[in-house]
């Protein structure tokens, strides 16, 4: 499991990782993506993510695609400017990671960025959902 402590956050509840993981395989000059443990636990059952094909140009705050549950239909916003260099396969074929492992396994997309905007840290990310 990825070190909570060490992401950065969005208010949209996001989860970026910038620095090299090995167990992520991070490019240089790119972040990982995905949905906080407070997220998927909101949504419920996820049952299927829909993501931007890579060579994808997003900017920040906009709708690239959607997280389906048994309760709702959520949308995944860009939490950065960039375009996409990976969409994770084993959550569109397995959406249920997102739920298993919103840390790990069940990251979204890798998206190449030219500069990182002002993130949230954790502290200030479960200030905001109380938890």
């Amino acid at each position: 499991m990825t070190d909570t402590n060490a992401l950065k956050y969005t208010d949209e509840h996001e989860w970026i990782l910038v620095d090299e993981d090995p167990a992520v395989a991070v490019d240089a000059g790119s972040v990982v993506v995905g949905i906080t443990d407070y997220a998927a636990d909101k949504l419920g059952d996820v049952v299927f993510v829909d993501l931007p094909a890579v060579g994808t140009a997003v900017t920040a705050g906009s709708v690239i695609g959607e997280i389906e549950s048994t309760k709702s239909v959520g949308e995944l916003f860009a939490p950065v400017d960039g375009t996409i260099v990976e969409a994770n396969q084993a959550v569109i074929d397995s959406p249920e990671l997102v739920n298993s492992d919103p840390f790990g396994e069940g990251w979204l997309l890798k998206i190449a960025v030219a500069e990182l905007p002002e993130l949230l840290t954790r502290e200030q990310y479960t200030a905001i959902t109380g938890e």
